[in-house]
């Protein structure tokens, strides 16, 4: 059980992680200094400040030892969808509801559902 919690927790903690780098750039694009000649240097200083990115590296880093953890257990043919399809499923329900703008339409819509029916498919054999 601790291994499914483990797993559970890497999952939420990538696709945060995800969602954090994706609002800092979109913070940093936003930005009123950010111009488009401002060059490469410019922006990896805007990220490198960047709360939203340095948590996500943060969560990214916490990410890996859960993530490690569960293969100890799962098999990574098991594991990684999971990982995958879980992760995708938050990031596009946050994405598209967020100040993002990222809609989904009802096409993809529909491929986020067969994608978390394979997920629970493969979720199934949940053993090692």
């Amino acid at each position: 059980m601790v291994h499914v919690i483990a797993l559970a927790a890497a999952v939420v903690l990538n696709a945060s992680a995800n969602l954090l780098l994706k609002f800092g750039m979109h913070a940093i694009k936003d930005a009123p200094s950010a111009d488009a000649g401002a060059g490469a240097v410019v922006t990896a200083k805007a990220m490198a400040t960047s709360p939203c990115i340095l948590l996500g590296l943060v969560l990214f880093a916490l990410n890996v030892p859960l993530y490690a953890y569960a293969l100890d257990k799962f098999k990574v043919s098991l594991a990684y969808p999971i990982m995958a399809g879980c992760g995708f499923a938050i990031i596009v329900t946050v994405a598209g509801f967020s100040g993002l703008q990222e809609r989904l339409d009802w096409t993809q819509w529909i491929g986020v559902i067969m994608i978390l029916a394979g997920v629970i498919v493969v979720g199934s054999r949940l053993q090692s």
